[in-house]
């Protein structure tokens, strides 16, 4: 019954950047809240075996890029393979940001973050993240959100 509930949520889709050696990586991510009324700081789950969250821990350090309905398209190349695997971003337009993750020129824009600390989640684990600074890049496009995706008939469920 609440997984079912839970499927009624239309959770905004974010791509999280991360870097290591040189080396860069987006990936999926649709848990994430602001936990402060200044907005200054957040909180994102991100999954325990994934690269991303490797990087994330050894650099402290990660973007939030809200993507817009034109990246629906990047759910198959970020979401879907492992940046062990692949160059994610080697098709992609990206630039970095001040703490040294990427983040998307399509995006609609992008929190530079520090994480704080973490906290256990189930197979994720929270990261309560300090946001450094705000970037506006494109307003005026639409946010990327999970029914769309499910009405293009791009995830299930």
């Amino acid at each position: 019954m609440a997984k079912s509930l839970l499927k009624l949520k239309n959770y905004e889709l974010h791509a999280i950047g991360s870097s290591f050696e040189g080396r860069f990586n987006c990936n999926i991510a649709t848990w994430l809240m602001q936990t402060s009324m200044d907005s200054k700081t957040i909180a994102v789950a991100l999954f325990k075996s994934d690269l991303t969250i490797e990087w994330v821990k050894s650099s402290n350090r990660l973007s939030v890029n809200f993507l817009s309905q034109p990246q629906a398209r990047l759910i198959n190349v970020l979401g879907r393979k492992s940046g062990r695997d692949t160059d994610k971003l080697k098709k992609i337009g990206f630039g970095i940001s001040h703490g040294g993750c990427p983040f998307l020129l399509e995006s609609i824009g992008y929190l530079d973050c520090e994480v704080s600390h973490w906290a256990e989640a189930g197979d994720h684990e929270i990261a309560i993240c300090k946001v450094q600074k705000v970037v506006v890049l494109n307003p005026e496009k639409e946010p990327l959100r999970l029914n769309y995706l499910r009405e293009k008939g791009l995830v299930r469920g």
